[in-house]
């Protein structure tokens, strides 16, 4: 049995981080993966950015709310689904990733999650796994899947 794993951002839908750098006019929020490999490092940048600017979730989210799947991107999908299975490993947070899965057709997404307080402000992150997506395709792997994975970087 085959799952074909893919990346979000870059792959089905715009960079949500170089989106919101656009929205707010802080270039520096443009740095992703591509740029900072180290993950923990690139978001303790981010956040302490966002801090910098009074920004927390709701603000993410509007921008959120603004961003459309790239062309095609659901219809692929679509056909993918019928004819195998998909999950959606993204080094995304749940907090981001619900408004784009429903204009994917509610695709199975493995992610994180964002800690964030009462005030709004994102405080800190929870990944889901260390190396989540060389992780989760061993995990695949180790259970007698083929996989077949795709991303942008």
């Amino acid at each position: 049995m085959e799952i074909v794993c893919l990346d979000l951002e870059g792959v089905l839908v715009p960079e949500i981080w170089i989106a919101f750098a656009e929205e707010t006019g802080i270039p520096e929020l443009k740095r992703t993966t591509r740029d900072e490999p180290d993950y923990d490092k690139l978001m303790k940048y981010r956040l302490n950015i966002l801090k910098e600017h009074n920004l927390g979730l709701k603000e993410i989210q509007e921008t959120i709310s603004k961003i459309d799947p790239l062309p095609g991107a659901k219809e692929f999908l679509d056909k993918l689904r019928e004819m195998t299975q998909v999950i959606i490993i993204s080094d995304t947070f749940s907090q981001f990733a619900g408004p784009l899965m429903k204009k994917l057709g509610y695709p199975t997404i493995f992610c994180n999650s964002l800690v964030v307080a009462d005030n709004g402000e994102i405080t800190d992150f929870k990944m889901r796994c260390e190396k989540s997506k060389y992780t989760t395709v061993k995990a695949l792997q180790s259970i007698g899947y083929d996989t077949i994975a795709s991303g942008d970087s």
